[in-house]
């Protein structure tokens, strides 16, 4: 794409706008304020990046060699449709969760574009803290595709076509295949190396090869997840193979191993964890605190993009104060909740504000999802090899991997304890149909919910493709159920 393009596309997105959602009628001063407010500052983070890659010319030079960053600039389109019927403390917290995401991405991609010595290109179940203690960057492959199509729906559709087109099977999940597809179409940074794992599913894992082809035939390193990753040998195993990708890491990069940077890394990371579960904890109560936004898409941020930095700390620190102020006046998050519902899978990338619209419809909170949900311990730091032993336990419990592993009670048990222990209403299954691991459960799904009298709606789509089942396409799968299994009545026609 040159810049002509470029500038075209710029144009026609300005003159083409039409906002999802009608202009919101009896806003606060306060929730008008904070709209403004942090769409301004949302802005300015961008256009920071101007003076982090080293100025207007060579900002231009990277947009037109990733065009991808054009999409990127675009977050205030997200911004605006997840703050809709939202106010008070939830409005803040949405703001405040989403300008650290802003933030946190522009250093992101601002080392990615401008650090090919240094950079890694790192698949998204292998967290980074490794590689910050070792004085690397990191790129994450994967991060266009979910921030990408979060922001426009259509945004990822040309590079999963080329990927198709190269001979990719149309069958394969589309985030493996949008992130080979960018690595096709030449616009995937340059890194120095690859570090890749067997996680989490087929298409995931053998994606790297074909990205560390295109990269120039990026060494690449490997870590195996055991098959048995609960039982203690596995996590020795894995702890042996970590120990190996550093050793490889130094021989192959510019960086080295600093334990003590390791050691503040991971008790930072401690902090924002023992934050999440104190949110975690108060939406134990009914009306529900904090849910949304604030939790899934900054726990997605801050526990695999930037974790162990302060950002990601003071950013749950935000969160929870919000939560807690609620909590304390016996507030509910949404004044409309009728129903408290745990999605299974990832909310979907495509319908980025599906609980915006589930809440103003169906009086429907996504309390917690299966990609925030975890159970690993805090890290031990007290030594390299208590370390790396839990680090080890959280990238082979990482979301997605350590449900569909193993023997099916991996992906129930997490499942039920929390619509039990949360006290929730009924299950969402996002039936994303190029997840082959997940949809070879829904049968036992049913019957298990079935036995334990749960409300369970799967619905059909594809988690970055629109064209596969539109977001009207879910709409309506979701009204049948509300309507049919429920017995609900809308609150709104949005």
């Amino acid at each position: 794409m040159n810049l002509i393009e470029i500038a075209k596309n710029c144009v026609s997105d300005i003159v083409n706008y039409k906002p999802l959602y009608a202009p919101e009628n009896n806003l606060s001063a306060r929730d008008k304020w904070l709209q403004y407010k942090y769409w301004v500052r949302n802005y300015m983070t961008v256009a920071s990046m101007t003076f982090k890659v080293g100025g207007p010319i060579k900002l231009v030079k990277y947009i037109i060699e990733y065009p991808w960053l054009y999409d990127m600039v675009k977050c205030n389109a997200m911004f605006q449709r997840a703050l809709y019927g939202r106010s008070g403390n939830y409005r803040e917290a949405i703001c405040v969760a989403f300008d650290e995401v802003v933030h946190a991405t522009v250093d992101f991609l601002a080392w990615s574009v401008s650090t090919p010595d240094t950079l890694v290109l790192q698949e998204d179940m292998v967290p980074p803290e490794i590689l910050r203690a070792m004085g690397l960057y990191n790129w994450i492959p994967e991060v266009f595709g979910i921030l990408g199509t979060m922001i426009d729906q259509h945004a990822s559709e040309r590079y999963i076509d080329f990927a198709e087109n190269a001979g990719i099977a149309p069958d394969s999940c589309t985030l493996p295949k949008l992130t080979m597809g960018i690595s096709i179409a030449g616009h995937c940074p340059k890194g120095a190396v690859a570090v890749s794992s067997n996680l989490p599913c087929d298409a995931g894992a053998t994606s790297y090869t074909l990205i560390a082809q295109k990269g120039g035939n990026l060494p690449t390193y490997r870590l195996d997840v055991p098959h048995y990753f609960r039982e203690e040998r596995g996590v020795e195993l894995f702890v042996e193979d970590m120990k190996q990708m550093i050793k490889w890491l130094e021989e192959h990069t510019a960086g080295r191993m600093d334990w003590n940077k390791l050691k503040e890394i991971c008790e930072e990371r401690n902090r924002a964890t023992e934050l999440e579960m104190q949110v975690w904890e108060l939406n134990r109560n009914k009306p529900t605190p904090m849910p949304g936004e604030p939790i899934w898409l900054w726990h997605l941020f801050s526990c695999n993009v930037i974790p162990g930095t302060k950002a990601a700390t003071n950013g749950w620190q935000k969160v929870l104060d919000l939560a807690k102020k609620n909590y304390s006046e016996g507030i509910a998050a949404q004044p409309k909740e009728r129903y408290r519902a745990l999605v299974w899978n990832p909310v979907p990338a495509m319908f980025s504000d599906m609980a915006v619209w589930m809440e103003q419809v169906w009086g429907i909170t996504i309390f917690i999802d299966s990609m925030s949900y975890h159970t690993n311990p805090l890290i031990d730091t007290s030594s390299p090899d208590t370390m790396l032993r839990d680090l080890g336990i959280a990238i082979m419990n990482g979301p997605m991997a350590r449900h569909t592993r193993g023997p099916a009670d991996n992906y129930f048990t997490d499942m039920f304890n929390i619509v039990e222990n949360y006290g929730l209403d009924m299950i969402i299954m996002a039936g994303h149909v190029g997840c082959k691991n997940t949809q070879a459960l829904n049968g036992m799904m049913r019957e298990k919910c079935r036995d334990k009298n749960i409300p369970l709606l799967i619905f059909d789509y594809d988690l970055m493709d629109p064209r596969v089942v539109s977001q009207d396409g879910i709409k309506a799968q979701i009204n049948h159920f509300m309507e049919n299994v429920m017995k609900a009545d809308r609150l709104s026609d949005l």
